[in-house]
Formats: structure tokens, C-alpha cells, sequence
């Protein structure tokens, strides 16, 4: 399999949070707080991704995750986008949960293992940079 890349990633500035709430729950107005959110619902669950600050306490959730945003648009004829980050990711032990768009991939990883996920990519011959918001650009 010819795996296509490397690839340009840059930061999304702030904390976030994976949430589960009941599959019939409405999508709460927190849920869109903030310049990146996710809402997925399927027969099992609400899954809500947003920055952490706009979750509830209550509200049952992983907390603590960093972002890293694939350049995009991606071509869906891409192959091995995720893999050719995932692999050596899951190599160096770092776990990765995953949201993608219909433009692009968003990597989220523990805030602790946020750098040497950085470095892990990088030395995979990735590109990483930064940026302000959540907006992916085909510029590093």
C-alpha cells in the first residue's frame, strides 16, 4: 500500500473534551461555544468534542486533550493519511482519538503527551506549526 504524505499539522490553541450524553439528548447550547465542536449522535450515545471550559462539570467527559489539525482540504483519494500519524503515535504509546471533516483530520492527544506527540510526528517527517484558531490552511 503506497501511504500518501508527509503532511502539515498545526496546534489548536486550548484545552478540549470528549463528552457522552444519552442518544436522545438535544445538543445542548455549550456544545457550539468556541471556535472548534463536534457532534456526533448514533443509537448508543451524543458524543460532543469542544474546548473544555464550556462543559458542564456534571456532564460525563474525558477532559485534557490538545489539538492538532491536519493542513486540508485533503482529497478523499488520499490513502493512509491517518495511519502515516497514527502509526508511529501508537509506536511511541500515545494514545489518539480521532475527529474527521469532511476537509480535513482533527488529532487529539492527553495534554501531558502533547510535545512528544509533537516530536513523535516530526520525526515521522510530518510539518508542525501553529496557530490562533481552528481554521485548517494549506500553509504552514
Amino acid at each position: 500500500m503506497q501511504v500518501s504524505g508527509p503532511f502539515k499539522l498545526r496546534t489548536i490553541n486550548g484545552k478540549f473534551a470528549v463528552t457522552r450524553l444519552p442518544p436522545n439528548t438535544p445538543v445542548p447550547v455549550w456544545a457550539s461555544l468556541g471556535p472548534f465542536s463536534s457532534v456526533t449522535r448514533t443509537a448508543g450515545e451524543l458524543s460532543i468534542v469542544c474546548g473544555e471550559e464550556n462543559v458542564p462539570l456534571d456532564v460525563r467527559s474525558e477532559r485534557g486533550f490538545k489539538c492538532l489539525c491536519v493542513a486540508g482540504p485533503l482529497k478523499f483519494s488520499l490513502v493512509g493519511v491517518l495511519a502515516s500519524m497514527l502509526e508511529p503515535l501508537a509506536d511511541a504509546g500515545i494514545a489518539v482519538f480521532v475527529v474527521s471533516t469532511f476537509d480535513t483530520d482533527y488529532l487529539f492527544v492527553n495534554a501531558n503527551e502533547f510535545e512528544r506527540s509533537v516530536q513523535v510526528l516530526r520525526d515521522a517527517g510530518h510539518q508542525v506549526g501553529t496557530e490562533v484558531s481552528n481554521r485548517p490552511s494549506a500553509d504552514l
